[in-house]
């Protein structure tokens, strides 16, 4: 995170700072302070969120056909050449230099689940 920062915004700005303090140093502090039941957030890969939705009755819904072409010429036309964007599995995934930073999909009830309750 540190080195996407460094390449896209000066250490002198607000934003940074902002990012910086609201985003990274809440991460860094939980994983540094907390132990088992007294972590505030959990990492899990997408994979293991997509698992997780399964079994509580989701189902996940296609991905804009369209969306990575048109996102894929945004990234390389407007945004710095190390990031990265993907879709996997109808997961639209964002990262850095080839790491996986974010992944983000949509899920609806599975109507099947629901037709039997």
């Amino acid at each position: 995170m540190f080195d996407m920062l460094d390449a896209t915004v000066s250490r002198d700005s607000d934003l940074r700072l902002a990012v910086e303090r609201d985003l990274i140093s809440r991460c860094a502090l939980n994983v540094v302070t907390c132990e088992g039941h007294d972590w505030v957030e959990r990492p899990e890969t997408y994979r293991q969120w997509q698992a997780r939705n399964r079994k509580a009755g989701l189902r996940q819904l296609p991905f804009f056909p369209n969306a990575e072409k048109i996102l894929s010429e945004k990234m390389r036309n407007e945004y710095h050449k190390d990031f990265v964007i993907d879709v996997e599995n109808d997961w639209l995934l964002q990262g850095w230099k080839g790491r996986i930073l974010y992944a983000m999909s949509t899920w609806a009830a599975d109507d099947t689940i629901s037709e039997l309750s």
